[in-house]
């Protein structure tokens, strides 16, 4: 009898292990990276140019939607337009980029929804769902992009796309060489940080489960 309740100890830790790697390998990368993958493939479909994915621009979506976590209503409508003083006097500052280098925002798109959403489900179902969004993506005057997300704590994410002309390398650079200020929530495109966000609580259920499981199973050996 105590072989049997060892060995079916032995299959829930593999069972564990198993759905661990499933959610490691779902949750691999950087979200915001993968938005700017699948912007870029839907204007070169277009036969448009593909836009470089600038961190310190990233950075800046990054606290748009940072900015805005508290307006998005109950319909999924985020209603927040943050003024242009707030790009050069909290977004930038806060991420470290260099002020004479903020060049022209040439476009915006956000969105919120109550529970994350995989890369793909967000461009098709948040940012870019109607005629206006996707005449905004295929702006021809576009040469720069940068992706923020975040999830507020039992609330709900937020995306920002933001768009620029200016020059890849030399327009919002981050100081410090490239580093800029490391963000405590969320993550941007372009960042090698890895993501602070809800897409990681997957993970933890599966954690609280398992110890649940052994609990149970200690619980037999008495």
């Amino acid at each position: 009898m105590v072989v049997m309740k060892l060995c079916y100890c032995q299959w829930l830790v593999l069972c564990y292990l198993l759905l661990a790697a499933v959610v490691a390998s779902k949750n691999h990368g950087n979200p915001a990276d993968d938005l700017v993958n699948i912007i870029n493939k839907n204007r070169t479909a277009q036969k448009l140019s593909t836009l470089s994915d600038t961190p310190g621009l990233g950075c800046m979506a990054l606290q748009y939607v940072e900015l805005c976590k508290e307006n998005c209503t109950s319909n999924n409508t985020l209603e927040c337009k943050p003024s242009e003083d707030d790009f050069t006097e909290i977004f930038a500052p806060n991420c470290g980029v260099e002020l004479p280098t903020i060049d022209t925002i040439t476009g915006h798109i956000v969105g919120c929804q109550s529970k994350y959403l995989e890369p793909s489900l967000a461009f098709s179902q948040v940012l870019v769902k109607d005629k206006k969004s996707l005449s905004l993506l295929k702006n021809k005057s576009h040469t720069e992009v940068g992706v923020g997300m975040v999830g507020v704590h039992k609330g709900p994410f937020l995306w920002c796309v933001l768009f620029s002309s200016g020059k890849k390398n030399s327009t919002f650079v981050l100081e410090d060489h490239g580093i800029g200020i490391k963000q405590k929530n969320g993550c941007y495109s372009g960042s090698s940080i890895p993501c602070n966000g809800g897409q990681k609580k997957s993970a933890m259920w599966i954690n609280i489960m398992f110890l649940g499981f052994l609990f149970v199973f200690h619980l037999q050996l008495l």
